[in-house]
């Protein structure tokens, strides 16, 4: 089925959560208000919806193929990333110093979702080229900025990171790639390394490939990687292409799901020694790397919000069609359409409210990227940079995690028939599985969360984001609307549930490691529901004041149903999920290795 980017509820977030204005007061963002929001996310969505969503289902049925070195991308992939670098899409977000437009994150996440949600695939490729530049903007040299921006943020090269080798998944330390130092400045560099996206593919002039690698003589473990610019083509003085590299795809993986994205093998050095350019200083790659791993990490919370809106619609196009028993109340006394039904109605409520809440939760985190990198003040920049890193693995944990529940649904709507490949449900969820692993398994994200977001500061950043919600509560409580008491009554719980958690992280994390990481990912999935039903109460209390003013009054009756239904469905999972933390970590850990 077609794809119909969701502006209203977009926009909605950016200007009333997310606050557009507040954004576009901060130096370098005056332009950028909400009606250059809208103006942006309207014409995106035309590009997504005509060109890219489209070639979906087609990148399913007909992925990109290897031979004899090349890869081949799926007919009309080349054609619309050709439309989507002329369209200046590639540099929304990145500075006009380097031909960018310079758009907040604010309005550049919106846009990501659309791109994902019309086809990951093919959003996967300027998802990674985001990270390199981030990566070259931050640490590389001006020399690696002259040869290399202007071209990566225009689309004209393609980017990647490659971290990942057959002997080091997670674990980077175990990284084996080796570079050597030559006389002229430049390294060779040698290594295999799997699993990079879009390594190799037809879509365009060049790929700019960000690889790890040790310098001669390095220190063992992750202290002595480095990161180098391993160009698939040579650069020559002129900015004009010369000889291939030494760097080749030797395969491609055969994958469950976003089977259009070519994820290669690539194979440095086997001719003498790729040329590398340092990035950086020697030894200090892991910390340029993970410049990439925070943009990625954020792109992939939005990936998992993407596939939820499109097997969202998917699902609710099928049961307004699909017609089948009577409904139980005798409202219609023949087959209806299952919408009609009770539980069908529950499911979509789910996926509808899941999507709407990670979707707000994202935006707020975006402006907060916002702020941390344009706010004239220093200490509002300092906290606005703490709230985001906190918000990092939440929403690349929470919002993946959320999406395989969401597209699984999406299945169950369908019944027997999205068991069948034909009707396209089944697409989402094994495009969905990929977004829980890749980046940081959720595990990763959730010791992230615990050790350098919560333990290492006290819990301070957690509780300053509690005492936040506690505000909401407040407003709340001056409601008198069923609807504002039921969602307090949730969110109250949830907070206090959250605290109690944050208390025992924070005081338990180095005196039993094992009890607390037990419950890691609980503990993630507790604080992005937590913060995803925050939000809706939030855009509940908007949604009432714009009702009672008769401002689209259809669309804030569904956000209020919506935050409801999320705070009663949802949200009320948060207290069970404190109990398991705290008081369930010695379940976890008490049957001995050998009884599995």
């Amino acid at each position: 089925m077609s794809y119909i980017a969701p502006i209203k509820d977009m926009l909605f977030d950016i200007e009333h959560l997310a606050n557009i204005a507040q954004v576009a007061q901060m130096p370098g963002l005056e332009e950028a208000g909400l009606d250059t929001a809208q103006a942006v996310l309207e014409e995106c969505a035309r590009f997504n919806q005509d060109v890219v969503a489209p070639l979906n289902v087609a990148g399913d049925r007909n992925p990109s193929s290897f031979k004899d070195g090349v890869v081949t991308t799926t007919p009309g992939f080349k054609e619309a990333f050709m439309q989507y670098a002329a369209g200046g899409w590639q540099g929304l977000q990145h500075p006009g110093d380097f031909g960018g437009q310079g758009l907040p994150k604010t309005i550049g996440a919106a846009c990501g979702e659309m791109l994902n949600s019309a086809n990951m695939s093919f959003a996967l490729c300027p998802l990674l080229s985001d990270g390199a530049i981030e990566a070259l903007l931050t640490a590389g040299s001006d020399e690696l900025k002259a040869v290399y921006l202007e071209k990566l943020v225009s689309g004209q090269w393609t980017g990647t990171m490659n971290l990942t080798e057959p002997q080091a998944g997670s674990d980077l330390g175990l990284v084996r790639s080796r570079a050597e130092p030559q006389a002229d400045g430049t390294y060779k560099v040698f290594g295999t390394k799997i699993y990079i996206t879009y390594g190799e593919h037809d879509m365009a002039e060049n790929i700019v490939h960000l690889v790890l690698a040790r310098a001669t003589g390095a220190p063992e473990g992750v202290k002595g990687i480095s990161l180098f610019v391993v160009p698939k083509f040579m650069v020559e003085n002129d900015g004009s292409l010369g000889a291939r590299n030494d760097v080749q795809c030797v395969s491609i993986e055969h994958k469950m799901g976003i089977k259009a994205s070519p994820t290669a093998v690539l194979q440095y050095g086997d001719h003498g020694g790729a040329v590398g350019y340092l990035v950086g200083q020697e030894n200090r790659g892991l910390e340029y790397m993970f410049i990439m791993m925070n943009s990625a990490r954020y792109a992939v919370g939005m990936q998992g919000i993407a596939i939820a809106e499109r097997a969202y619609q998917h699902a609710v196009a099928y049961a307004r069609e699909r017609v089948q028993s009577r409904p139980v109340d005798g409202s219609i006394n023949a087959s209806a359409p299952i919408i009609h039904h009770p539980d069908v109605k529950r499911m979509l409520m789910t996926m509808r409210a899941y999507t709407e809440g990670c979707r707000a939760m994202a935006s707020v985190a975006a402006a907060a990227y916002d702020a941390a990198h344009h706010h004239a003040d220093a200490d509002a920049r300092k906290q606005n940079a703490a709230f985001y890193e906190f918000m990092v693995p939440l929403v690349k944990g929470f919002s993946t995690e959320m999406s395989l529940e969401v597209t699984s649904l999406g299945v169950q709507v369908h019944g027997g028939m999205g068991f069948i490949e034909e009707t396209g449900a089944a697409q989402y969820y094994r495009d969905a599985k990929i977004l829980t692993i890749y980046e940081g398994t959720t595990a990763i994200q959730a010791n992230d969360l615990v050790g350098r977001k919560t333990a290492r500061d006290g819990g301070q950043t957690a509780k300053a984001i509690a005492a936040q919600i506690a505000q909401t509560e407040a407003e709340l409580a001056q409601r008198d609307s069923a609807d504002a008491r039921a969602v307090l009554l949730r969110l109250t719980a949830a907070r206090k549930a959250f605290i109690d958690v944050v208390d025992f992280v924070a005081g338990q994390t180095k005196a039993s490691p094992n009890a607390v990481f037990s419950g890691s990912v609980p503990y993630l999935m507790l604080a992005g529901n937590l913060v995803a039903g925050w939000q809706l109460a939030r855009s509940l209390l908007v949604a009432e004041d714009l009702e009672k003013v008769g401002t689209d009054i259809a669309f804030m009756k569904a956000k209020v149903a919506t935050a409801r239904f999320y705070a009663e469905h949802i949200l009320n999972k948060a207290p069970g999920l404190r109990d398991s933390i705290v008081d369930g970590a010695d379940s976890v850990t008490a049957l001995a290795l050998e009884a599995f």
